[in-house]
């Protein structure tokens, strides 16, 4: 009886073990289910937060929408001043006016090709003052550097910008917002001269 007796005590300990397993599979099962719940929670929130995020996002002018086939050209003049008449000669022989976005010192420096630009019915507009990197400056910094500029460009030729390329093409919010808190709007290209220079002859090779 003794034998039988340990024997059956024996088989029941065997027994516990599953018992156990099953309890581990059941509390993994419930695990998994709440992970994968958490899971299509995110992934059903996420477009609505990446579109939120988007939407506080400060962007710069990149193009306008027009219903005419149409394109704006526009030029950055920040050092030398040798290409400037020639430049002004071509857009007159096509009957085509563009948009100079001159750096305040180059306009220090080159007054009378400033008038020309304007004076050739072409606009003169804002490529800041001292061509920093505005990302780096305070709201303070910035509003003083582009009002030097435009305080510059306005006694030169009569017209205070009211437009302004960022330099170095860099910005984030904090440089757009301050920029439109002055009622200004930033300007940016969507198309580099340079890179479709180098498109074309890539396609003749």
């Amino acid at each position: 009886m003794l034998f039988h007796f340990d024997r059956r005590k024996k088989s029941e300990k065997e027994k516990k073990p599953p018992h156990f397993l099953v309890l581990r599979r059941k509390w993994l099962t419930l695990g998994a289910a709440v992970l994968a719940a958490a899971a299509i929670f995110a992934a059903v929130n996420y477009p609505a937060a990446v579109s939120a995020s988007a939407a506080t996002r400060q962007l710069p002018i990149y193009c306008v929408q027009r219903d005419q086939k149409v394109c704006s050209i526009s030029f950055d003049a920040a050092w030398g001043a040798d290409n400037t008449q020639k430049i002004l000669d071509v857009l007159k022989e096509y009957g085509v006016t563009c948009t100079f976005f001159v750096v305040g010192n180059w306009a220090d420096q080159y007054p009378e090709q400033a008038k020309a630009i304007v004076d050739s019915g072409n606009e003169l507009m804002n490529h800041s003052n001292a061509h920093d990197h505005y990302n780096s400056l305070t709201a303070d910094q910035i509003i003083a550097d582009v009002n030097t500029c435009n305080d510059k460009i306005e006694a030169l030729t009569g017209v205070r910008p009211t437009l302004i390329r960022c330099p170095f093409g860099e910005y984030d919010d904090h440089v757009i917002s301050t920029i439109r808190s002055i009622g200004m709007e930033p300007i940016q290209w969507d198309v580099e001269a340079l890179a479709a220079v180098g498109r074309r002859r890539s396609m003749k090779k």
